[in-house]
């Protein structure tokens, strides 16, 4: 994950380095607050991605003389399926309907977003998976 890093942290240099430069040639505050904007989740990935390499060590990915067979295994458990990302949609529709039709309905979508926020996050300690034979 080092490789990954390094690369999100150049990418932040180089989207700093360009928003001094748009900044001194064009004074055009917009531009630069995106372009800051860039180099700090350039900065925020990049650091986590570092921090998580050193911590989790060496990948198979990362090493010279590595083959496929040193890949195999288990790689963590993936959720098959779910429905709470179509109920995560739904409900920030009508919370930004509600911005046009009146802030109760705003207020009614934001409790709803809410709620299919936490099922979507909790959705695997809810329904852990089943053991295998």
């Amino acid at each position: 994950m080092k490789v990954e890093g390094f690369i999100f942290n150049f990418f932040g240099i180089f989207a700093g380095a360009a928003a001094l430069v748009y900044w001194f040639w064009a004074k055009d505050p917009t531009g630069t607050a995106a372009l800051t904007l860039c180099a700090g989740l350039g900065f925020l990935v990049g650091g986590y991605l570092v921090f998580t390499g050193r911590r989790i060590g060496m990948r198979p990915q990362d090493l010279p003389d590595a083959e496929v067979v040193d890949g195999a295994g288990e790689l963590g458990h993936f959720t098959p399926g779910s429905y709470y990302p179509f109920f995560l949609a739904a409900s920030a529709s009508v919370a930004a309907m509600g911005l046009a039709f009146g802030i109760w309905l705003t207020i009614l979508g934001g409790v709803m977003t809410f709620v299919a926020a936490v099922c979507l996050v909790m959705e695997n300690f809810w329904h852990p998976p089943l053991p295998e034979d």
